[in-house]
């Protein structure tokens, strides 16, 4: 009897697919006590906006363990859209008119029943950028509504022109060198609500559009702070890593959704390009010498990138500034990460994680609920919010030499 047990068991183990659960799970487990545990993210930033955070903002001294069965960053890029939890979310819809004739929609979370700030006058509100294709519906512009409701904020998300629905009116859509689109919000929301503090949340384009708008603004951007999460630094770089054999596909999904996107506004897109040629288009870089360029009146893609890439104005900030990467982005490589420019400016911080993607940073063995990215994003606004005096004496400080 036992030899026949033995022989059932010898046989179960050694089927093929057996093996391959027994190795992948041997291979998870290993790689998560050894190669995840105890990583803490790189923090560069000068001495005195690191106590801040430390004291007011401690998610950026812990460990990140990410995800065990979801390592490396296509992995972490591709699940959170899949996995993630939707938080519900009910949105006050508005569009505004800008100085072209076109319009811009932006959705509201007013949070009437704030208790920690009962007064609408003065309710701190967070806007929010999302990325390149996305608006108010994306997976982690929700969470970040869930952040920042949570601690009794307002918040406002800005969709770019013709990418929630809305019709577009003229043949301007999004630039990451362009600002005026997004000056023209913060200039209304400050008009509605001129006693509340405002500060930007940026995500992978919109994170560009951020850094850029705030460098062109300097001191006069109507923002008490701006936080990025997986921005985009060098636009070159990025294209160039995407157009790697391994991330192709991720090229080919976003160009794909990009297209249909655009191609919906074919009436009025197609008077200043060729839309047949356009939604031709294979990769970002392709789309934006067909398209972005064209309609943004550059002579290149060469000359788009160059305008549009936020490491070239960084210094001219002066906002406090948190931005979120991590090491194995896709679409943001890790050499294309600004790092001794940041240690030498005093409003800057830039927190690196070895894992995380683009914007994924997915932990824990079911990461349907809130992420690290998340959790940075509400302790970081509450900390600007809350602290706005420390935190402005703290980028005072000269940077360490």
């Amino acid at each position: 009897m036992l030899l026949s047990h033995l022989e059932v068991c010898l046989e179960y183990i050694s089927r093929p697919c057996t093996v391959v659960i027994c190795t992948f799970t041997a291979v998870t487990l290993l790689y998560y006590l050894w190669g995840c545990k105890g990583q803490t993210p790189v923090l560069v930033c000068s001495n005195g906006f690191r106590v801040f955070l430390l004291k007011h903002c401690p998610v950026v001294a812990e460990r990140f363990s990410p995800t065990p069965w979801c390592w490396g960053g296509r992995l972490q890029t591709l699940f959170p859209v899949l996995i993630k939890s939707r938080p519900s979310v009910t949105y006050r819809n508005e569009l505004i008119r800008t100085t072209d004739g076109g319009q811009i929609s932006l959705d509201w979370v007013d949070n009437g029943a704030s208790v920690a700030h009962p007064e609408s006058s003065t309710r701190p509100t967070v806007l929010i950028l999302p990325g390149l294709t996305g608006n108010s519906q994306q997976i982690y512009v929700l969470h970040a509504i869930s952040q920042a409701t949570g601690r009794g904020y307002r918040c406002v998300v800005f969709n770019n022109r013709g990418f929630a629905g809305e019709e577009l009116l003229t043949p301007l859509t999004f630039c990451a060198a362009n600002t005026s689109d997004l000056e023209r919000v913060i200039l209304h929301v400050k008009g509605l609500f001129p006693q509340a503090p405002l500060l930007g949340v940026g995500v992978s384009l919109g994170g560009m559009l951020v850094l850029n708008y705030l460098a062109h603004k300097g001191s006069e951007s109507g923002l008490v702070a701006g936080l990025t999460l997986s921005a985009c630094w060098n636009i070159r770089k990025s294209s160039d890593s995407m157009e790697q054999p391994i991330n192709l596909l991720f090229n080919r999904y976003l160009i794909a959704h990009l297209c249909s996107i655009i191609n919906r506004h074919r009436r009025v897109l197609e008077k200043v390009v060729d839309m047949d040629y356009v939604i031709k288009a294979r990769t970002i870089r392709e789309f934006d010498e067909r398209f972005t360029g064209v309609v943004y009146g550059y002579k290149s893609w060469t000359d788009y990138y160059t305008d549009a890439n936020p490491d070239r104005k960084l210094h001219r900030t002066t906002v406090p500034i948190l931005c979120l990467n991590a090491a194995d982005d896709p679409f943001s490589p890790k050499h294309a990460l600004p790092l001794a420019l940041v240690q030498r400016l005093p409003n800057v911080a830039l927190l690196v994680t070895a894992h995380g993607g683009h914007i994924g940073f997915l932990e824990g063995w079911f990461p349907r609920g809130e992420c690290y990215m998340d959790r940075l994003l509400g302790q970081f606004i509450q900390a600007a919010f809350e602290h706005l005096g420390d935190l402005t004496r703290a980028i005072a400080e000269e940077p360490a030499a």
